[in-house]
């Protein structure tokens, strides 16, 4: 084990007897939802995790340790710290280095995964490739999220709702194709585009039965280079959004962060709060309500690939 972790003695103990574990990351407490909404959705899919039999294990970076699993009162300090960075896979070493606290984005989560042996990983979208303005000529520069090259390089399984629905899917999905990711949908032949259960974008292979799921993970990480995989899970739905109803929320998200000068890392959380005001709060439920059902299916995988 990677002496610069510091594993929680039940993430521990776990992993020593090669029991289910579940890594969650932390940024959706310290960034990615308001308060209390934030310590009730954490809390909520660390319980989903447990009701599966698996134990939850969130990351973050404490005062420069890294952290495999994490106390109420931890998960509590990165919800309410005003100073908490959101941290990247590039970020962990820097962050360490200067002592930081930092909250972990889904490409920290599936490195510091991967380097404590869990396989399985559950979030609420992965980030991917932005859209291009409408109207546009293509950038000299294009905004990609490093979850996918993440993604690439570690042997984890990222359960998610596939990717965030301001993205530009379609590029998003032929940079998986191209970096050796699977996108494996579990009862689903389209790619959920988060808010909403479908694209008109499919998915690489469905499956309908756990057991079967978790042998083609077994067997494509057998394979000489193999990396992880990301494993589709649509969004509940009872809640699920239209499709037209999310791009138009996306539109006016992206004309109002044009309009701001908004790009870069701060672009998401500006759309997605934007579009929580838009909707009224519609969002802001959703997202709450798929992270826990990813972390439910999460731990359903994490068992399966343990027994």
């Amino acid at each position: 084990m990677n002496e610069n972790l510091l594993l929680t003695a039940e993430v521990a103990d776990a992993l020593a007897e090669n029991r289910a574990v579940v890594a969650l990351e932390s940024s959706i407490v310290a960034q990615g939802l308001p308060a209390p909404d934030n310590i009730i959705v954490g809390q909520a899919m660390q319980d989903a995790v447990r009701e599966q039999g698996a134990v939850p294990a969130m990351t973050a970076l404490l005062d420069g340790r890294l952290r495999i699993g994490l106390t109420a009162d931890e998960m509590a300090r990165l919800a309410a710290a005003p100073d908490v960075r959101k941290c990247g896979g590039r970020d962990l070493g820097p962050a360490m280095a200067l002592g930081l606290t930092g909250a972990t984005t889904v490409s920290a989560t599936v490195q510091l995964a991967a380097a404590a042996k869990i396989a399985v990983f559950g979030t609420g979208g992965i980030g991917g490739v932005h859209r291009i303005p409408a109207g546009n000529a293509a950038p000299a520069r294009v905004d990609i999220s490093a979850d996918l090259l993440a993604m690439s390089r570690a042997a984890v399984a990222v359960v998610s709702s596939g990717a965030k629905s301001l993205l530009d899917l379609p590029t998003t999905l032929e940079t998986l194709e191209a970096l050796g990711v699977p996108v494996l949908g579990f009862g689903c032949d389209r790619f959920p585009a988060f808010y909403t259960a479908e694209s008109d974008l499919s998915v690489t292979y469905r499956f309908d039965d756990l057991d079967q799921l978790a042998d083609a993970l077994r067997k494509h990480w057998s394979l000489p280079n193999a990396g992880g995989a990301l494993v589709c899970n649509p969004p509940p739905a009872d809640l699920a959004m239209a499709a037209d109803e999310v791009e138009t929320l996306v539109q006016g998200a992206n004309a109002a962060a044009a309009a701001a000068g908004i790009s870069g890392a701060p672009l998401t959380p500006f759309v997605l709060s934007h579009m929580r005001q838009a909707s009224q709060d519609q969002t802001l439920r959703l997202n709450g309500a798929l992270a826990i059902a990813n972390a439910a299916l999460a731990g359903q995988l994490a068992v399966q690939l343990a027994a």
